[in-house]
């Protein structure tokens, strides 16, 4: 989908024919959840337009106002199936039932505006990632999981380094090495400079169940096979290609994790 003078142009992946295109100027955003498209219009003093179309062919399934809080900067408007979530600055986090108009609140205190979602639509909750931090959501808006050792190396959330398993059961991010010992101010200014850790944490329960950390004495680089030309000449440490990793992926199948750094090396990880 990509704008152009005010025209979104929707293709099918499988082929890239194109299916429809809509188009008004007053188009603010539009937001994907399986099955059907939010159209965030423009922003009125005191309401949003909003319409909900179909993805296979743009049709309009429901059109509605959102009420808003006069002069409040609105922080997100979110869409996970009939379910919208609303957050505007320094008010409570609303979630919306768009097929009965029930509203649910969260009280502003609780919930913190996050840089980041991650809607895991097989279990029915979603992630949210603000100052290093994970938490794990219901859409009754309770609180379903903290993580105990899944302090995220970026204080706003990079989803390049992580990765959500297949079953939405497992977290696995680059992390900040427990009990690292420096400020938020040092941690910054030396991000390029330090090594983190990467951790696995199951999200039902907040549990690390299993890390990748040079301070992990049986860690070990496995030596090049004579004759082998498939992999580079570059040696690395464990806490060197802990260092600054930029991109992180896990083959299920394979049961390896793949990272990347900002010096271009790949690593492949795997017991």
């Amino acid at each position: 989908m990509s704008p152009c003078c005010s025209t979104y142009k929707v293709f099918d992946l499988k082929n890239y024919n194109f299916l429809y295109s809509i188009c008004d100027k007053d188009i603010q955003e539009i937001k994907i959840s399986p099955g059907i498209m939010l159209v965030i219009y423009q922003k009125a003093s005191n309401h949003v337009p909003l319409k909900i179309l179909s993805i296979e062919d743009g049709t309009t399934l429901k059109t509605f106002t959102q009420l808003l809080h006069r002069n409040r900067k609105v922080d997100f408007i979110e869409q996970f199936n009939e379910k919208l979530l609303v957050k505007q600055d320094k008010e409570n986090l609303q979630i919306i039932d768009v097929r009965n108009s029930g509203l649910i609140e969260v009280n502003k205190t609780e919930f913190m505006t996050p840089s980041a979602f991650i809607f895991l639509y097989e279990n029915n909750l979603f992630l949210t990632f603000c100052n290093r931090t994970v938490a794990a959501w219901n859409f009754r808006g309770e609180l379903v999981t903290s993580f105990d050792d899944h302090e995220l190396w970026h204080p706003n959330c990079n989803t390049n380094n992580i990765y959500i398993t297949a079953d939405q059961d497992l977290i696995i991010s680059y992390c900040k090495v427990s009990g690292g010992g420096t400020n938020d101010a040092d941690d910054e200014g030396r991000e390029g400079s330090r090594m983190g850790s990467i951790n696995m944490s199951n999200i039902f329960t907040g549990k690390c169940v299993a890390k990748i950390s040079a301070l992990d004495p049986t860690l070990m680089i496995a030596p090049r096979r004579k004759g082998d030309t498939s992999r580079s000449t570059i040696r690395s440490s464990v806490s060197d290609a802990l260092e600054d990793i930029t991109a992180l992926f896990y083959d299920e199948d394979r049961n390896e994790i793949y990272t990347g750094n900002s010096r271009g090396l790949v690593h492949v990880w795997s017991n």
